[in-house]
């Protein structure tokens, strides 16, 4: 099989194995993981916004309940708060479109594996500050080091579009927390990210909200369409 329909069929195999897990009986378990990984990547998004603006990224928390926080110090601007908390909403779409962009050639694949640990494990040591948090993020740092320089070329691409697949769809099935005013994390009940933005900018909740998810659906269909022409036969 070419290599190219071998990535596509990857990619097929992982949204529907995704898809399964949350219809099968206690598949919901087995996914468990998966729910963790859009939580880091979300947190980080706020994290790397914040760095982007000029503030400094303080700390990273993330619980077994699959909520999660990061502290950052305060910007000088109202825009560049908003900013912040869109980095947290659009990250896991972001995330997943580079990540299928670089699927589509198993050498990119690789490389985009190894930096996506690189940055986990640089995480781990600047900013990640409680005990479950360190955990999954240091598992899963190592997981992507081990498969990006020890495993094959194509595991490593399809380990990529695996990760590229959760982070795509956790932009929909986690969807409902881009309408919401108020979120209930361990700490207790605070502002969404959406009325965050909205006390930034003036204007709804739902209306940042809906912002962010038009641009997150976006971002997805070009990083789908980027893997596609990369991998179609006639593009090459």
């Amino acid at each position: 099989m070419p290599l190219s329909q071998r990535a596509r069929w990857a990619l097929a195999a992982s949204a529907a194995v995704t898809i399964a897990l949350y219809l099968v009986p206690y598949g919901q378990y087995v996914a468990y993981p998966l729910l963790l990984i859009s939580t880091l990547v979300h947190e980080l998004g706020h994290g790397i916004a914040a760095v982007l603006v000029g503030a400094d990224f303080v700390e990273f928390q993330m619980w077994k309940d699959g909520s999660g926080v990061a502290m950052h110090t305060v910007p000088g601007s109202d825009a560049a708060r908003a900013f912040i908390s869109a980095g947290g909403l659009c990250g896991p779409a972001v995330a997943a479109a580079a990540m299928l962009y670089a699927a589509h050639n198993a050498k990119w694949a690789r490389l985009a594996l190894g930096a996506f640990g690189a940055a986990l494990a640089l995480a781990l040591l600047l900013v990640v500050r409680n005990s479950f948090g360190a955990m999954f993020t240091g598992i899963l740092a190592a997981a992507a080091l081990v498969i990006a320089t020890r495993a094959s070329a194509h595991l490593a691409q399809v380990t990529l579009l695996f990760l590229a697949v959760q982070l795509a769809l956790s932009v929909f099935s986690r969807g409902d927390y881009l309408f919401k005013q108020y979120a209930e994390t361990t700490q207790g009940r605070m502002p969404s990210d959406s009325q965050q933005m909205a006390e930034a900018m003036g204007g709804a909740y739902w209306f940042w909200g809906g912002m962010c998810a038009a641009f997150s659906v976006a971002m997805l269909v070009v990083g789908a369409l980027a893997f596609w022409r990369g991998t179609h036969p006639r593009a090459r």
